[in-house]
């Protein structure tokens, strides 16, 4: 009986997927302020004449990122952008949908008992507060900004990646047979706190990447090993005090992610040489396999990313890689638990 909302779970984290997606792609087209108000219901329904246009067109021209970065735009430009940022709400709304009315199905036919019920609730609250996270974002673009606070927009993808994992947990737990529990020894048990331990760094890394897109940092120190032939750049501590540099510095935002990169690059070969002195069953090797390649995969692509200056295909394909890897790393870790 649990195998439908397991499957339900699946089809919410595949849309979540490309809700993150489709966000990097609103991102790097600078499109996540052309609509400038936020209207959850009524938002739903798109512009419907040329007058409808001509509204919300205004409305973005009264923006500092119009003045300051698209001034002279014309409204087929100005469409452009708009399908972007639409299509990004209406995912969300989507999201909302396919979740709460299957939740309240689930829970009227009482398949679901009250621990999971408190998990699936507690997913949906998460929705809800990244809603709010989402406009909160979006917000702190249209008086003072030209573009969203990196701060929020990190927050933003977090949340996102919070609520992906959740979901993903809970499905597979639903579906897990037990077998995973075949081995438990105090060696796998080291294994098993390896991989949430990559795990938890990989979640930093897409905070930073969140970073890395919110300040453009990316668009800066475009080779590869070395940033414009400095293992070490010399201005990583250009600004006071000292900890913003972290957060505000494209110089030391890109080498972080850098820096957290070529640890994953030692880690996970290291996890995966390490799994393989244990009698791990064929699904349990198969997860580790499987992390191993998307790792290679996904910093191949952040690295031909880099090089090219960031090519809206590359980068689309970049965010995608960094939630499969995401995905990796939590089938690993449900697998060994």
């Amino acid at each position: 009986m649990q195998k439908p909302i397991a499957i339900w779970l699946f089809i919410c984290c595949a849309l979540i997927f490309a809700m993150v997606v489709v966000g990097g792609v609103t991102r790097l087209t600078g499109s996540g302020l052309s609509i400038v108000e936020w209207q959850p219901l009524i938002g739903a329904i798109p512009p419907l004449n040329q007058e409808d246009w001509a509204v919300l067109f205004e409305k973005y021209r009264q923006i500092p990122q119009y003045e300051e970065v698209n001034k002279g735009m014309t409204l087929e430009e100005f469409k452009g952008i708009f399908w972007w940022e639409y299509f990004h709400r209406l995912l969300g709304r989507a999201i909302g949908l396919v979740y709460f009315v299957p939740f309240i199905y689930f829970v009227i036919r009482k398949q679901v008992d009250r621990i999971l019920g408190l998990k699936l609730l507690g997913i949906f609250v998460l929705g809800g507060l990244q809603g709010l996270m989402g406009w909160y974002m979006v917000m702190s673009g249209l008086v003072n900004n030209i573009y969203v606070s990196q701060y929020r927009l990190t927050a933003h993808l977090g949340l996102a990646f919070i609520i992906y994992a959740a979901m993903f947990w809970v499905a597979t737990g639903l579906l897990s047979s037990g077998e995973n529990r075949q081995n438990n020894g105090v060696g796998l048990h080291g294994l098993r706190r390896f991989s949430f331990l990559i795990t938890t760094l990989i979640f930093i890394m897409v905070l930073s990447g969140g970073l890395v897109a919110g300040i453009h940092a990316g668009l800066a120190y475009n080779t590869f090993p070395l940033m414009n032939g400095f293992l070490i750049p010399p201005d990583l501590f250009v600004l006071e005090p000292w900890y913003r540099n972290f957060f505000e510095n494209m110089t030391t935002v890109q080498f972080d992610h850098r820096m957290i990169a070529w640890l994953l690059a030692f880690l996970v070969p290291i996890f995966w040489f390490k799994a393989r002195k244990y009698s791990l069953s064929c699904s349990q090797q198969l997860a580790c396999h499987l992390f191993l390649m998307v790792l290679i995969i996904q910093i191949s692509l952040g690295i031909t990313t880099l090089l090219l200056v960031v090519p809206l295909p590359l980068a689309a394909a970049h965010q995608a890689g960094a939630i499969l890897l995401f995905t990796a790393a939590l089938w690993v870790n449900r697998k060994l638990s």
